[in-house]
């Protein structure tokens, strides 16, 4: 009940704070995903983020602290795209229960490019097995 109360005196308090749906919009989906790798010191776990776009319209997003510690920031950074594809797939499940054909193919994308070449190309596989 707290949380419900808190949520409601943050909504009152920031009344020009929201979401934009535009009516007219594209049905393509695309994906953001970042990490901060070892943002706990203590524990020196990283931190997960991603966020998706259905057109120009924010339909989902998440910032999580990993289960995990990773050994490096290729690592966070993998973990992270993980993430956001279970992500997309859940999204296009639903979307195709809907029955809402997107246009083109999810597009997701990151900073790190040791990161998209390990994803992009299983032939790594021998080198990301402990992931």
């Amino acid at each position: 009940m707290q949380a419900a109360h808190r949520v409601l005196r943050y909504i009152k308090g920031a009344p020009a704070q929201g979401l934009y749906f535009p009516a007219a919009n594209q049905l393509n989906m695309k994906g953001f995903s970042d990490s901060d790798w070892a943002a706990f010191p203590n524990t020196r776990r990283s931190v997960s983020g991603f966020c998706m776009f259905l057109g120009s319209a924010l339909i989902s997003w998440k910032s999580k602290k990993q289960q995990t510690v990773s050994r490096s920031s290729l690592e966070a950074e993998y973990r992270a795209i993980a993430a956001a594809s279970c992500e997309i797939q859940w999204l296009s499940y639903l979307l195709e229960s809907l029955e809402v054909r997107l246009e083109t193919p999810v597009a997701l994308f990151t900073d790190n490019k040791s990161a998209m070449a390990i994803a992009e190309n299983p032939v790594f596989h021998e080198r990301t097995k402990h992931i």
